[in-house]
């Protein structure tokens, strides 16, 4: 019996993940491009929709698109930027941070899940290869 190659097993271990991702955020009813916009605004605080865009590798438009659904679940809300009246940024609202403190939490048990099975020097070496790959691109 011939082992996977490489590209096999890196793609069965990230259906995997998708597929564990689709599932933790199920409950709170957003999909994965939501979820990372949410996960970036926890992070870095008010944004401009612009840099929302750059920070996920997206469209102008496209982030727009996470922007309004984010909006139309109560997660965050837009108002004018104190320090240029013509832009606009996006803050989190109190039930923003209560949903993208609960993801965080849900993914974190999800990483535990799937990772679990490896060493934390496995787990680092993991992280070093991946943040290599990840750096291309």
């Amino acid at each position: 019996m011939s082992e996977e190659s490489l590209p096999e097993l890196f793609w069965s271990v990230a259906r995997r993940l998708r597929a564990a991702s689709l599932s933790t955020l199920e409950p709170f009813g957003l999909a994965p491009s939501h979820a990372r916009a949410l996960s970036v605004i926890v992070r870095r605080g008010p944004i401009r929709p612009s840099a929302l865009s750059e920070r996920l590798h997206v469209s102008p438009r496209a982030a727009t698109d996470v922007l309004d659904a984010l909006q139309e679940h109560g997660l965050i809300e837009r108002e004018a930027d104190p320090g240029d009246r013509r832009a606009t940024i996006v803050r989190l609202t109190a039930e923003g941070e209560r949903v993208g403190q609960a993801i965080h939490d849900a993914r974190a048990a999800e990483s535990e899940r799937a990772f679990g099975a490896l060493s934390a020097q496995d787990r680092e070496q993991l992280r070093r290869i991946l943040s290599v790959l990840a750096a291309d691109e």
